[in-house]
């Protein structure tokens, strides 16, 4: 059971632990640094097998999110923070030392490391929400914001900056990488505790109904059981298995569509020089501009509401979805498609915790957002598998972009439909 504050602390400390809490949670992003030499000996995994690894990782976090959630809802943030950061140590260390199979990687990295990734992902969104019940978008985003930074940190430790990989090899690095999350997670989950009773801001007062909306949709907020009897639930949950479905999908593939649209494309690259290429649209490029596009997006949001700021963000990236294979045949139009598909995707994850809280309640966001987060879980299964899959069996990279991209596009009219309270 949770012990309730008495008095506020230090929002500002609340932010930084969130930062920490996500950089670890976010290494599950650098994924696409470790799948060329997971298709090398010895391991001589498949296209299909290291984006399995990857969605299995997606699809556990999602429904252990769900969990995590309740349990934070009743025992508070700060335990289950402390408990995902250990499982997710655990599952990398264990990978380290026994993950030579492919079944082995699934179990540790996917189901135990995915499973603490769920565990303390939601902490640090529901805990900024009641801290800064003012301004949703924003913390949101900078809350989540060491998710989508996270991938440059560990991709460059593990490639460039590091040279890990080289060094010690992938499972050295699992390991290294175990001991890092579970130390660092344990730190910042000491500050992730909610705000006293009935505390608010100075001078803030919640948002009135939007006219026909539910009005014991406030601070209290809706239970999952009655926000899934809400049309916009379900709607929220099939845009986000579209956006996600794209964004997952090009974190997955990245590098080695790159390396292949490089070496076939006019410059006719080496493959060490389209690695080079193709490892900075991900690690640099997409990483950066993903956690940019959590703060930003948050904030446009703020200002727009977020009906505007969805539809925007979810038309965007069906564009560049749609152009982005012929964009991969040159350096630089790959840096500019990575940078645009990391900041629109790296919106997701402002805007959907702040439209849930809009929509059905602040109290209970952690709760409900877990049920929202579902989608999150289906779009990494159907976008990295579909992408294998038609790359090993079709040779070809164009018509899961395509699918992408058409999917973006409807998402963008559903979120049209919905209805939000009025600021």
């Amino acid at each position: 059971m949770e012990v309730p504050l008495t008095k506020p602390v230090n929002r500002s400390l609340v932010v930084i632990a969130a930062l920490l809490i996500q950089l670890c949670l976010g290494a599950i992003y650098s994924w696409s640094v470790f799948t060329p030499p997971l298709k090398e000996a010895p391991f001589l995994f498949s296209n299909t097998q290291t984006q399995a690894i990857f969605s299995i990782s997606l699809l556990t976090f999602a429904i252990v999110m769900v969990l995590a959630g309740r349990w934070q809802a009743k025992s508070g943030p700060r335990i289950v923070s402390l408990l995902g950061g250990i499982v997710l140590g655990a599952g990398y260390i264990l990978a380290g030392l026994f993950g030579h199979t492919f079944v082995s990687q699934i179990l540790f990295i996917g189901l135990i490391g995915g499973a603490g990734i769920g565990l303390a992902y939601v902490c640090p969104i529901s805990v900024g929400m009641k801290w800064f019940p003012d301004k949703k978008g924003l913390i949101t985003g900078v809350a989540v914001a060491g998710f989508g930074f996270g991938a440059l940190i560990w991709v460059k430790l593990a490639g460039s900056w590091g040279g890990l990989l080289e060094s010690m090899g992938v499972l050295k690095v699992f390991l290294l990488y175990g001991i890092i999350f579970a130390a660092a997670v344990t730190v910042g989950s000491i500050w992730m505790v909610n705000p006293p009773a009935g505390w608010k801001p100075a001078g803030w007062e919640p948002p009135a109904p939007a006219e026909g909306a539910d009005s014991k949709v406030g601070l209290e907020g809706l239970l999952p059981g009655a926000m899934l009897r809400q049309k916009g639930f379900y709607s929220l949950w099939v845009m986000f298995i579209f956006s996600s479905m794209a964004g997952l999908m090009i974190i997955g593939n990245i590098k080695l569509f790159g390396i292949e649209a490089l070496r076939t494309s006019a410059a006719a690259m080496s493959e060490e020089q389209a690695s080079i290429i193709a490892g900075t649209a991900m690690a640099v490029f997409y990483s950066i501009a993903n956690g940019l596009g959590r703060i930003i997006w948050g904030g446009i949001s703020d200002r727009t509401g977020r009906k505007a700021a969805l539809a925007l963000m979810l038309g965007l990236q069906g564009i560049v979805m749609l152009v982005f294979f012929w964009m991969g045949s040159s350096e630089y139009l790959l840096y500019l498609g990575a940078t645009l598909i990391g900041f629109n995707f790296g919106g997701n994850f402002a805007l959907f915790p702040a439209a849930t809280a809009d929509l059905f309640g602040a109290k209970n966001v952690g709760l409900n957002y877990g049920y929202v987060f579902t989608a999150y879980g289906v779009g990494g299964i159907v976008g990295p598998i579909m992408a294998g899959i038609i790359r090993d069996v079709f040779q070809n990279w164009q018509a899961t972009f395509t699918i992408c991209g058409v999917a973006l596009l409807v998402a963008t009219g559903i979120a049209l439909t919905l209805r939000f309270r009025k600021n």
